[in-house]
Formats: C-alpha cells, structure tokens, sequence
C-alpha cells in the first residue's frame, strides 16, 4: 500500500480558516492547536506556522488581552476584504490611467517650464551685456519685449504646475496610505467589538440586542467599506 500523503501547506490554511468560519469563536493558541490536530488532520507542531501565516496576510486577526493572545476571523469580514478588494482594482485600474495622463501633462509642463526658464536666464545675460555703451538700442527694447513675454509665460506655467500637482505620484500615494491607515485602523476596531460581543454572548449568555442596547451600538454597525 502507497504511503498516505500528507495536506499541504495552502490545504491546511484552507482547514485552519474552517475553524474559524463554522464556529465564528474567539480561540488562544491551544484552542486551536486541539482542534486543528483532533478535526482537520493538521499536526500541532506546524498549527502556530499555519496560523502566523494567515495572521500576517491579514485573514486572521489577533490580539493580546491581558497575558494572552487571541485569534479570530469572521466570514462577514473575507466577505468584505474580497469586495473591498474587488472595488480597489477596479478604482485604482481607473485611477492609474488618469494618473498617467496627468502625469504626462505635468511633466510636459514642468519641462517647458523648465526650458522657458533657462531662456530666460539666457536672455537677461543678453541683456545686460547689451546695456555696456549701448542704452535705449532697438536690440534693447526688443529683448525687454521678449523677456516680459517670457516672464507672463513662465507665471501661466507655474500656475498650470500647481494644478496638477495634486496628481504627482509621491502627493498621491501618501494621500492613498494615510487613508488605508485610517480605514484599517477602523474595521480593526470593528473587529474587536465584534470580538467581546462573541465572548461575552459565549461567557455570560447575553443576547445580541441586550448587548447592542447596553453600548449604543446601531443596528447597522459592520466594517467600513
């Protein structure tokens, strides 16, 4: 007879999620690791390399309270991720595009301002070198002519520079960071309150709507999208 072959890595990640999704429980490392070993054919030995590696690609959630840690993952919240991340490349496939537009326009912009400058540069070293002995020439009055131009040009540019600045890459991308900072710090929040309503739901036997009514906590309370 073959030698039975054992769950691979992904498989027993995809058993480990099960836990958490049938029993919608709050679970510290032994928990887990009894169940895992006793209903999923997951060896305890790798249950804490399988779980860290579902904590750090954000599908399991972890928190320590007092001296222990605790795991958990709410099916509501995959749900979530996969639309948020759904949307998220839709929006940024979009986004990219525009991007790249006014990217390309700043930067053709910068570069003729850039050019309108060193010739304006030029120009002023023509004209002072045209002052030596020689005032009020027809040469003179052309280059101021010119160098007034340039100068009206040059403001039109910075000001077109200022528009599209808010589409510079760096500006953006921090704009984008700040704001995934603030929406996961949010639903990280969600989470734990979602996590004591298990527990205390689990510990005292409260129903949901004595739980809600006693905190404030609306109807409608779920993850920010």
């Amino acid at each position: 007879m073959s030698k039975k072959k054992g769950l691979s890595f992904e498989e027993k990640r995809a058993r480990m999620m099960e836990i958490f999704f049938e029993t919608k429980d709050v679970f510290q490392l032994k928990d887990i690791e009894k169940i895992a070993s006793k209903d999923k054919g997951i060896t305890s030995m790798s249950v804490k390399e399988v779980l860290q590696s579902l904590v750090d690609d954000g599908m399991v959630d972890t928190d320590r309270i007092g001296t222990s840690n605790y795991f958990w993952a709410f099916p509501s919240k995959a749900l979530h991720a996969r639309k948020r991340k759904l949307e998220e490349l839709q929006t940024q496939e979009c986004f990219e595009v525009r991007s790249l537009y006014a990217f390309c326009q700043f930067h053709l912009i910068f570069s003729v301002f850039a050019e309108t400058s060193q010739k304006k540069e030029i120009l002023q070293k023509g004209m002072e070198k045209s002052k030596i002995g020689r005032e009020n020439t027809a040469e003179r009055a052309a280059l101021m002519k010119e160098l007034a131009a340039l100068q009206q040009k040059k403001e039109q540019l910075k000001a077109e520079i200022e528009k599209y600045k808010e589409y510079d890459p760096d500006v953006v991308e921090e704009m984008r960071q700040t704001s995934k900072v603030a929406k996961e710090a949010a639903n990280r929040w969600t989470d734990n309150i979602f996590a004591i309503k298990s527990w205390a739901k689990r510990k005292f036997g409260f129903e949901e709507s004595r739980i809600d009514k006693s905190f404030g906590i609306p109807e409608d309370f779920d993850y920010i999208d």
